[in-house]
């Protein structure tokens, strides 16, 4: 998402094929890398066709597409309405207690645990009661990823101290905050016996096959068992089961190294003075010559239950350690859990997960270590239009002790390196995936990768097609015989994003319909529209003619067609990201996630307000991400 480093810092440096090789390698044994012309059959190869049998409701694009946006405002389609909903700050409804925003940030670290986080990310509905599709009342989880401590403190970085860093820590994680609909309009309901804050000092448990090995284990935790807090969470999942899915992502930022820099330490970019939220000044495990095992606790997939208040956390081991952008579910055919998964940095790879049993429809608790016992695999894209999900099993091929694996844990916990030694193919920051409801089809965002054909990086191809890759592509699969579980599937470029004005030929994409660049967030709605948010950062508009495209966005796509319409600009410096519907879907709920973004990042504590004042206005202290609720003014079906 938003602090992903599109300039390729952190490469990985494996010698195994890029995506954008393999492309290159395919079309050009057919002939057809004729500069612009490459663009034309992208999406073209064969795939069995979308139908829609099966989906509970058949969506299409129904709404009239709105125009790009420098506005700072959420602009949403004619006949359509949008309004905050939570925003940072808000009060979660504790029972405890419910202090309010202060708009000159003076609010305490303790209150700061008790309201939401910053930067609202991935989203996702849970019905009251469990078990219900009630969509006037239900409980909405989501992620709060990073901290601009030009905003949350009034000062900044000034004064710097360890109740600023509790601060930032409890700005970080998840919220649990119960929702309903009265009157036609949506509220936070406060108190509520649901609501919740998860932060980067929560104690949680790891389980699965790296929980208690040597690399797990500190000073503060001998046993490697419990690890306290989860932070910079992008993308998420969820379990057919009721539990929410948490993904650590971009978790290197927050560590420093004053001693000296390990092989594991260099290949998932923990570097000596990490990316300045300095942490470690007052929080020592952040230290990672200091504390060296602490980083491998972080980077996982983080399961809770929102239905249970009291549950603690559990990081799941099982589903390797990266820069997780989300994990995203799927049922195969006999039943076993599949979880698609992203590593979100440029020329990483593509997971999945396949649980080695079923899980239970009839009992919730039966569910709750099957996300500890299973097989993960990673992408291999070949140059024939098929693919193949090679296991990171221990004792297998390259993943011996020979080869420097110590056990399966091992495995788990350099998940990356495993990934190298059994030539997984590196892609240009694969982000979101969605998997179509009717067809099993899966789509993922490839959100750019500027470092593409850069001096000593891989190779530039005229495929995908471009040197220095800033606009992105989204790329899709199915998998044999439609089952998630399969170990072969066939692939095809759904989407090649780009402004269709670039005085580049090469960066106009070939989109059809309105255009945008960045794809990242990504979700179906269950009548099979393709829902398309995009991430263009601040520092990048200008110098690589992004004006055109507007602020960032939401558009829905008819896979059917191939047509993309425009749903929602976001305000200004904001990106758009995490997006849901009510069972009925006729509720949306989507994140606006830092407006006012600062080019460098953090914004100026003695301006807060220089880039955007949404959604408070002029009257606000400072720009706040926000849940938004979208509803069609005639109470109808969202995007129809």
């Amino acid at each position: 998402m938003s602090h992903s480093y599109s300039d390729g810092r952190t490469l990985n440096d494996s010698p195994n094929a890029t995506f954008d090789q393999i492309l290159e390698t395919r079309l050009s044994r057919r002939g057809l890398l004729k500069g612009a012309a490459a663009l034309a059959v992208a999406g073209s190869l064969p795939l069995a066709g979308c139908a829609t049998a099966g989906l509970r409701r058949e969506g299409n694009l129904g709404f009239k597409g709105i125009s790009v946006s420098t506005a700072d405002a959420v602009r949403v389609p004619e006949g359509y309405s949008a309004n905050v909903l939570y925003a940072w700050g808000d009060p979660v409804g504790h029972p405890s207690a419910s202090p309010a925003f202060k708009q000159d940030a003076g609010n305490s670290a303790d209150e700061q645990a008790l309201q939401a986080g910053m930067h609202h990310d991935g989203i996702h509905y849970f019905a009251l009661p469990y078990g219900s599709e009630n969509s006037a009342n239900g409980l909405l989880v989501m992620n709060h990823e990073y901290s601009d401590d030009g905003l949350l403190h009034a000062d900044g970085f000034a004064n710097w101290n360890a109740d600023k860093v509790r601060k930032a820590q409890n700005a970080h994680g998840c919220s649990v905050v119960e929702v309903r609909e009265k009157g036609g309009k949506w509220e936070v309901v406060r108190p509520s016996p649901f609501a919740r804050r998860v932060t980067a000092r929560t104690p949680m448990r790891i389980a699965g096959p790296a929980a208690g090995s040597a690399d797990m284990k500190t000073a503060a935790d001998p046993a490697g068992m419990t690890v306290l807090g989860t932070f910079n969470n992008c993308a998420h999942g969820y379990t057919p089961w009721g539990t929410y899915l948490t993904c650590e992502e971009n978790w290197n930022s927050y560590f420093t190294n004053s001693g000296t820099l390990t092989a594991d330490h260099r290949r998932n970019g923990v570097s000596p003075k990490g990316r300045g939220y300095r942490w470690e000044e007052f929080d020592e495990r952040f230290d990672a010559g200091k504390h060296p095992n602490e980083s491998n606790r972080h980077g996982w997939v983080v399961e809770f239950d929102p239905y249970d208040p009291q549950s603690q956390p559990v990081k799941r081991t099982a589903l390797g350690r990266f820069s997780h952008e989300g994990a995203w579910t799927a049922a195969a055919n006999d039943g076993r859990l599949v979880v698609y998964m992203g590593d979100d940095r440029a020329f990483e790879y593509i997971y999945k997960f396949v649980s080695r049993d079923a899980w239970n429809r009839t009992d919730r608790n039966a569910n709750r270590n099957i996300l500890d016992h299973g097989t993960l695999y990673v992408a291999k894209f070949s140059d024939d239009a098929s693919g193949e999900w090679i296991p990171l099993i221990h004792g297998r091929g390259a993943l011996t002790k020979e080869a420097g694996f110590a056990d399966q844990a091992d495995v788990l916990i350099r998940t990356r390196a495993a990934g190298d030694a059994v030539g997984a193919t590196k892609m240009d920051r694969p982000e979101w995936i969605a998997v179509h409801p009717a067809t099993n089809e899966v789509y993922c965002t490839l959100t750019n990768n500027s470092g593409r054909g850069g001096k000593d990086r891989p190779g530039t191809d005229r495929a995908n097609p471009r040197v220095n890759n800033v606009f992105g592509q989204i790329i899709r699969w199915r998998e044999s015989g439609n089952d998630p579980a399969a170990l072969n599937f066939q692939w095809d470029l759904f989407a090649i994003a780009g402004d269709p004005q670039h005085p580049d030929a090469g960066r106009r994409g070939n989109i059809k319909g309105d255009a945008y660049g960045s794809p990242d967030g990504l979700w179906f709605d269950d009548g099979g529209l393709l829902w398309i948010q995009t991430d263009v950062s601040a520092s990048t508009i200008s110098k690589n003619h992004y004006e055109r495209l507007g602020n960032n966005q939401m558009l829905a796509a008819d896979i059917r067609s191939g047509e993309t319409r425009r749903f929602l600009t976001g305000p200004n410096g904001c990106e758009v990201t995490g997006v849901v519907m009510t069972p009925d879907a006729r509720t949306m709920f989507i994140n606006i996630q830092h407006p006012g973004e600062a080019p460098k990042g953090r914004n100026d504590p003695q301006n807060p307000k220089a880039h955007s004042s949404w959604p408070d206005g002029a009257a606000g202290g400072r720009p706040r991400s926000a849940t938004v609720v979208i509803r069609k003014n005639d109470g109808g079906v969202i995007g129809t």
